[in-house]
């Protein structure tokens, strides 16, 4: 994880890392990381906004509605007495009761629509938007709708045969079957290679290079995992950590910071050929890579030797049944995979797609669900 946040430059910044720690104090698990996020959340939204204020540490200090509870009352007390007057204030917006809005020629409804038809445009561009140039409130409403993402596995057929009602001739169920009638003639039995789930490896990069999708990335593989799919789940950066068990957590918040918790390269460097090295030997060819879909998402930087990356992605496409690469920058206007870690690894990659926003994200389960 990273270090805790700096000493306060600026006087509002005392007060706020005060409160973060009065809400400590208050029942809430509380960590250095996250009075740091919760610093520049309140800097982001705006220390003018009371209301910004609020959102925000509900945003970042807070894991579970108790913990919103808490919260709240400790903002009710903090902010109500006396260290209220070392914040700006804003003035209250007015707006228009509900009754003035209706007119008297009956457009009512009308406006019942159009608000409708408004907040569904809306959604659809956060769906097209680039995560990492989202505010607060956006990534707010962004993480509310990874929920709504179609996740399916891709199937693979077993090597093991069942009845079924066509197929390859069962001869030995066949003559078992004429045995029981005594030499009447019955139908024919058939079987078949069943279908089962595939397993999904997702490699998530970490690094600095990824700081403004790693949250957005985090919360699709806990999607990903939630949806009973057989999936494995690792970050990469200057460590390999596999984060399977914390995604596991069915609330998207509570995972994330069970996954933080064991992550211990947050922000770092990129050792991507390095890692995947470790992870080839660790969970390779004896273990659950062989014939999985694996799916890296990385921008492609790496501070070692690129040629490394291109050996260790051999290695992996030669196990995996599916190597897709996700790389925020590849849906950009004017990107080129120019990198040497990316150039070295695209000979390796069956599908190299965009990974910056929601829609993106949507597009992407539906080449796992086909490979």
């Amino acid at each position: 994880m990273t270090s805790g946040p700096t000493l306060p430059q600026h006087p509002a910044d005392t007060v706020l890392l005060a409160f973060a720690r009065a809400v400590r104090a208050a029942g809430v698990r509380v960590t250095a990381d996250r009075e740091r996020l919760y610093l520049e959340a309140v800097r982001t939204a705006g220390l003018g906004d009371p209301y910004a204020v609020l959102v925000a540490g509900r945003a970042t200090l807070c894991a579970s509605p108790q913990d919103r509870v808490r919260h709240d009352q400790v903002y009710e007390a903090w902010f109500g007495g006396e260290y209220a007057r070392m914040l700006p204030s804003r003035p209250p917006v007015h707006t228009k009761p509900m009754a003035q809005l209706d007119t008297a020629d009956g457009q009512g409804d009308s406006g019942d629509d159009d608000a409708v038809s408004a907040a569904t445009s809306r959604t659809e561009v956060l769906r097209h938007r680039d995560i990492a140039q989202l505010t607060l409130r956006e990534r707010e409403a962004l993480a509310r709708m990874f929920g709504g993402i179609p996740v399916r596995a891709p199937v693979r057929l077993s090597p093991r045969l069942r009845r079924a009602r066509r197929g390859r001739i069962d001869a030995g169920a066949t003559l078992r079957e004429q045995v029981r009638r005594l030499g009447e003639p019955g139908p024919i039995r058939h079987r078949r290679r069943a279908p089962r789930p595939r397993r999904i490896i997702l490699l998530v990069d970490v690094s600095g290079s990824m700081s403004g999708y790693a949250d957005a990335l985090l919360r699709l593989a806990h999607r990903i995992v939630q949806s009973g799919s057989p999936v494995e789940v690792f970050t990469v950066g200057t460590r390999l950590t596999h984060i399977t068990r914390a995604l596991q957590l069915r609330d998207p918040d509570r995972a994330l910071i069970a996954a933080g918790e064991v992550v211990p390269d947050w922000s770092g460097g990129t050792r991507l050929g390095e890692m995947l090295a470790v992870f080839l030997q660790t969970w390779g060819r004896r273990g659950p890579l062989r014939g999985a879909v694996v799916v890296v998402f990385s921008d492609g930087w790496e501070r070692d030797r690129p040629e490394e990356l291109g050996e260790q992605m051999r290695r992996l496409h030669s196990l995996a049944h599916r190597v897709i690469w996700v790389n925020p920058h590849r849906g950009k206007t004017g990107y080129e995979p120019i990198q040497a870690g990316m150039a070295a690894a695209l000979p390796h990659i069956d599908d190299f797609l965009a990974g910056h926003s929601l829609a993106t994200f949507t597009d992407l389960t539906e080449v796992i669900a086909h490979a």
